[in-house]
């Protein structure tokens, strides 16, 4: 009996057992989708087919890339998936991989991101489609989409556990050098020493700036053309074509740069779950003096990005590098403060700026969307829109507000509802149950409901934003999908919004949506995100990649020039300014899709392409010049996978 019930205990446990010898997956770069599935019995013989008794799977693994892939498993109801992108490539780590992930659809966030992002500490985990129980499970499978190169993933273990084993980072190397680099990959341009990178600061303030090849006028606008002024940013249709009008008068198109801030990356997330990763954190007395601390604990929170600002700049560090980036950006043709930004720097007058609002109702329990009916929502509102505008109604440089940011509910109304009916009791959930018993409960009834919910939060915002603020402008809600939205959606935006806005992550803007948008809101027309990246660094690979940063600026002109092209399109921002924290942000990102790096130098390569578009952006706008027309050839989205195998 005693040794019957020890084999039980090992079932149950599943705990680590190494298999015999480490299987390696090469992701061949001559196919669209390449990898490979592993029975489970050659990977670990111990592992049952019913996980549903365990809580996370745990991979022991090493990939010689920090490019994207899938980690998928054979089930009775089908192949399941995840995307997991690699902190810390070339090196063994233990990744824990919560089951939940593969069985139950998404909690309710406030937007995308929130939604699907989940952080861990060696990587983190992007949320796929399909959901099914873990019942026969009879195999793993890697899958990696046009990979670069040629790289490979070995594995040598997978268990199952109830408790959460933690990530673990498996070498004695130091995974993050003193400047915040990764140091177990070289690549061009890395920094090797101090003296190197004192020099580069040196080089880049010695240059001179000039902003006539773009002929801004003070605010940013074109001095080619000038038109009515009334103090503040607006928008006028000339022929077909749609501008933004600066305050001064002359016609203005809004290139921006979200996530405007000092920082440049580098914060480290959890350090004290990070053992040996580091050859040498920042000092905490520095960390002190440039007011990086826990607010909460009054600990120093670590940031390479931080750190060299202080090397570079020392205690002066926040009016040189604040001048720094305005330098950056009349260099460079960028007239706008996006998305994200900081406030201090936005509000500073020496640039136009995009401005956020919150504490609009819009709540994550509800997937972005707000309880309409809760008695207290106006007077809510009302406060809080005029608290938000008060120091800002009055300023020159705000071109206008968002209201929101990818809101998670869109094209998952049925399950919205379904979990304000069986969660608890509040207005929403009255005024749901009223609205089905009225309509019959059907996906349709469902999809009016919300909907119906939106269109009343849209215009008790619009008015009372108006109210307290009549002279900027109504962004929208920055939108996660760019061309789904329903006729009924866009008509209501149409009617609400002073800009259409929207996230579009694309190798360019599709002309057949931005036709289809124009034709259903008769609005200008503003893309509020996009990017390009590449893995050569040792970064995740952004939400759309390119092989090397040459391609990576050919990315952006072609995405750009091609934008505003289109007659309606006013506006653009690159997401973001500085790359994301290598080890990951709090959600877990870790893109490497900056214009600055996290030892505060500029990729050379990528704003030099965005120096030269900006030239151009006038003719082709008003239809004198033809955008760039060179795509690049070899890129990669963030959608999911064909079903594929080596093929």
């Amino acid at each position: 009996m005693k040794t019957i019930l020890l084999l039980l205990l090992a079932v149950w446990l599943c705990g680590p057992v190494s298999a015999e010898g480490i299987r390696r997956i090469t992701f061949d770069p001559r196919y669209e989708v390449a990898g490979e599935k592993l029975a489970l019995k050659e990977i670990n013989p111990s592992l049952p087919r019913d996980w549903s008794r365990f809580r996370y799977v745990v991979l022991e693994y090493r990939i010689t890339t920090s490019q994207r892939f899938h980690v998928g498993l054979t089930t009775r109801g089908g192949y399941n998936e995840l995307r997991v992108m690699c902190y810390v490539p070339n090196a063994w780590n233990r990744l824990v991989i919560p089951l939940r992930f593969f069985t139950d659809q998404p909690g309710s966030a406030i937007d995308l991101a929130a939604t699907y992002n989940q952080p861990r500490f060696t990587g983190w985990i992007n949320l796929g489609g399909h959901r099914c129980p873990l019942v026969d499970v009879d195999s793993i499978g890697f899958r990696m989409q046009c990979p670069i190169g040629q790289p490979s993933l070995e594995l040598r273990n997978v268990y199952l556990t109830r408790e959460d084993p933690g990530d673990l980072y498996m070498e004695t190397r130091p995974a993050v050098d003193e400047f915040g680099q990764n140091n177990l990959i070289d690549y061009a341009g890395k920094v090797k020493s101090l003296s190197e990178l004192q020099q580069q600061w040196r080089a880049e303030e010695a240059e001179e700036v000039s902003t006539a090849p773009f002929n801004y006028s003070r605010y940013g606008g074109y001095l080619q053309k000038k038109l009515k002024a009334t103090g503040f940013f607006r928008v006028q249709k000339l022929k077909d074509r749609w501008w933004l009008v600066d305050p001064d008068g002359y016609l203005f198109l809004s290139v921006g740069v979200d996530c405007v801030h000092l920082s440049n990356g580098g914060s480290v997330r959890g350090v004290n779950r990070r053992g040996g990763m580091f050859k040498e954190l920042p000092p905490a007395d520095v960390l002190r003096l440039m007011g990086q601390v826990n607010a909460e604990t009054g600990e120093p929170v670590p940031s390479f990005g931080w750190w060299n600002l202080y090397r570079r700049y020392g205690s002066q560090f926040e009016a040189k590098a604040t001048d720094m980036i305005f330098k950056r950006m009349d260099k460079w043709g960028i007239n706008t403060i996006a998305n994200w930004s900081d406030g201090r720097i936005a509000q500073a007058g020496r640039k136009a700026f995009l401005h956020q609002l919150y504490d609009l109702g819009l709540s994550g329990s509800l997937m972005g969307l707000a309880d309409v009916y809760d008695p207290d929502f106006v007077s809510h509102l009302d406060r809080s829109l005029a608290r938000q505008v008060a120091s800002l109604k009055d300023h020159p440089w705000l071109i206008g507000y968002f209201l929101g940011n990818e809101p998670a509910w869109l094209g998952r109304e049925r399950a919205l509802c379904q979990m304000i009916l069986d969660g608890g009791d509040r207005p929403i959930k009255q005024a749901l149950r009223s609205y089905l018993s009225q309509h019959g409960d059907s996906d349709a009834s469902r999809s009016d409901f919300v909907y119906e919910t939106f269109a009343t939060f849209l215009g008790q915002t619009d008015t009372l934003l108006k109210k307290h603020d009549p002279h900027h402008l109504n962004l929208g809600m920055r939108f996660g999908d760019p061309y789904g939205l329903s006729e009924r959606l866009l008509r209501l935006c149409g009617r609400h919004f002073d800009v259409y806005s929207f996230n579009c992550y694309d190798k360019a803007p599709r002309k057949d949506g931005l036709d289809r948008i124009r034709d259903l809101t008769d609005l200008p027309i503003m893309i509020g995100e996009f990017h390009f990246g590449s893995v050569d660094r040792g970064y995740g690979q952004s939400l759309w990649q390119t092989d090397n940063e040459s391609a990576r600026a050919q990315a952006y002109r072609y995405y750009v020039e091609q934008a505003y092209a289109h007659p309606s399109l006013v506006g653009t921002a690159y997401f973001q300014w500085a790359d994301q924290d290598m080890l990951g942000r709090f959600d877990g990102e870790n893109y490497h899709c900056g214009l600055v790096d996290v030892t505060d130098r500029p990729y050379a390569e990528q704003v030099a392409a965005m120096t030269l578009t900006a030239t151009r952006l006038y003719d082709i706008h008003s239809g004198r010049t033809a955008p760039f027309s060179q795509a690049v050839k070899r890129m990669r989205g963030h959608g999911g996978l064909p079903n594929l195998w080596n093929k």
